[in-house]
């Protein structure tokens, strides 16, 4: 199992790289993630719904993502409370005390999940999640420790020293754990150096000392490296030269913002994301991403006048373009009868395309293959996450057709405004094609994001072989 000493310390980075050095070294081995929080996921093979790191971690180990590999996933949909998807489905909106009461069958359906992907994997590696030294956590734990604890895993920690204080962060977690915890640590990685490591050398030396636990390795800090952020939004690209310009709104409560990735990676395309207070930055295509609360955040989208910049935008000629959620919002009206998301009611959209959305208690968990109706038509695969059917007179202008001939989304009849509710489009190279094309880019080229993510993940095992006393690390998942 990997845990951090903070957030966001390297836990996915290493558990995805070690994925990938088990399978080229012949090995049968599975992700696994007892509990997840994030607003980012994927739908398995088997029709439910996990984190999307575990579901890359599942391509690295060259496997379809299935729901037992993340069996609990929290959902957030407000300050304290959050959907609760269990084995791949939702099961209930809680409140966080209402979910500690929860915890004991939580902790079944982990354990049911583990063991069932044990018996069919000789290799798993675990993912935990936040960091263990969060004692206020500790009673009922299913994330970290607890987990480790009820299936007798040993445990690497790993901190990024981007961070600053890695040997007090690595020392101090150990320190407030209890004794069977602290044995059940059997060495440290520190993750993202860079220079010249020599001159860690007495640190390491140090921290072996004081602990007397090794330390793996020392991991660099990787220049040009993508690995799909399991929640919070990566900003981060290379800078371009006169670049396409695309802009997202970031709201309370977007999710699925992964969708962007292709385009952060494109050479021609610059992606801006318009963070709460901030100008709207100019743009070439504004995109509404996916949701978890479609009201609440298109009540945000109102009151920070988006309404008048996607109209003024469109005056200019531009594009507009919404995905899952980011659809719903475009429309006339989104109802909520059953009060799912919030007080049963009514909001107005931002009337940009001739739909209207009722939110439904069943969600939409489907992988699909579509024709793209812009262009050349390609043939494109995604996914879809929502709850709530849509309805009106744009939808005679699909803006795709799935293979079993559903029609999805819409297209305004001037063209200029465009919303589906799946996932992953530009995931494709000719579908991003056919997309930028449309919103004004000339002669776009063809990306292909799976290979780029091939790439990063066999990067990140080249690092780990050599970074890493590789060894000692497979002795641990033989008991040695």
């Amino acid at each position: 199992m990997i845990q951090g000493a903070t957030s966001d310390a390297g836990k996915s980075v290493l558990a995805t790289g070690l994925c990938r050095w088990l399978k080229r070294g012949g090995h049968s081995v599975a992700p696994f993630k007892p509990q997840n929080m994030a607003l980012n996921s994927a739908v398995t093979a088997d029709g439910g719904e996990i984190g999307r790191a575990q579901a890359v971690q599942a391509q690295a180990a060259g496997l379809e993502p299935v729901s037992d590999m993340n069996p609990v996933l929290l959902k957030p949909n407000s300050e304290t409370g959050s959907q609760i998807i269990i084995q791949g489905k939702a099961v209930a909106d809680m409140e966080a005390w209402a979910y500690h009461s929860f915890k004991p069958k939580a902790k079944a359906a982990v354990l049911e999940s583990y063991h069932r992907l044990a018996k069919q994997y000789p290799y798993i590696v675990v993912e935990g999640a936040g960091s263990p030294a969060e004692v206020n956590l500790r009673e009922g734990d299913i994330a970290n420790m607890g987990f480790a604890e009820a299936v007798d895993c040993p445990v690497i920690l790993v901190a990024d020293i981007e961070k600053g204080g890695v040997f007090a962060h690595l020392a101090g977690t150990l320190m407030v754990l209890a004794e069977s915890e602290k044995e059940r640590i059997k060495g440290f990685v520190v993750n993202r150096f860079r220079g010249d490591v020599g001159i860690l050398k007495p640190g390491l030396e140090w921290l072996t000392e004081f602990t007397g636990k090794p330390v793996f390795g020392v991991l660099p800090y990787l220049l040009g490296f993508h690995l799909e952020a399991e929640d919070a939004v990566d900003g981060r690209q290379a800078p371009k030269d006169d670049p396409f310009r695309v802009a997202v709104p970031i709201t309370t409560r977007i999710s699925n913002h992964t969708d962007f990735d292709p385009l952060r990676l494109h050479p021609q395309v610059e992606v801006a994301f318009a963070r709460p207070g901030e100008k709207p930055p100019p743009a070439d295509l504004y995109v509404l991403a996916g949701s978890k609360s479609v009201r609440s955040d298109l009540a945000f989208l109102l009151a920070n006048g988006w309404d008048r910049i996607l109209k003024r935008h469109l005056r200019y000629g531009g594009k507009v373009l919404g995905l899952c959620g980011g659809y719903q919002m475009l429309g006339q009206a989104v109802h909520d009868p059953l009060g799912l998301e919030s007080k049963p009611g009514s909001s107005p959209g931002l009337g940009l395309l001739e739909v209207e959305t009722t939110l439904e208690p069943e969600k939409q968990l489907i992988n699909a293959e579509a024709i793209l109706h812009l262009g050349a038509e390609p043939r494109v695969r995604g996914y879809e996450i929502h709850a709530g059917t849509t309805s009106g007179p744009a939808l005679a202008r699909p803006l795709l057709t799935r293979l079993d001939g559903r029609p999805d989304g819409a297209v305004s009849d001037d063209g200029q405004v465009a919303g589906a509710y799946l996932h992953g489009i530009f995931e494709n190279p000719e579908g991003a094609q056919e997309l930028l094309r449309w919103a004004g880019l000339t002669e776009p080229k063809a990306l292909d994001y799976w290979a780029l993510r091939e790439e990063g993940i066999n990067l990140l095992a080249d690092t780990l072989e050599k970074h890493l006393d590789m060894a000692a690390v497979f002795n641990l998942f033989n008991g040695r």
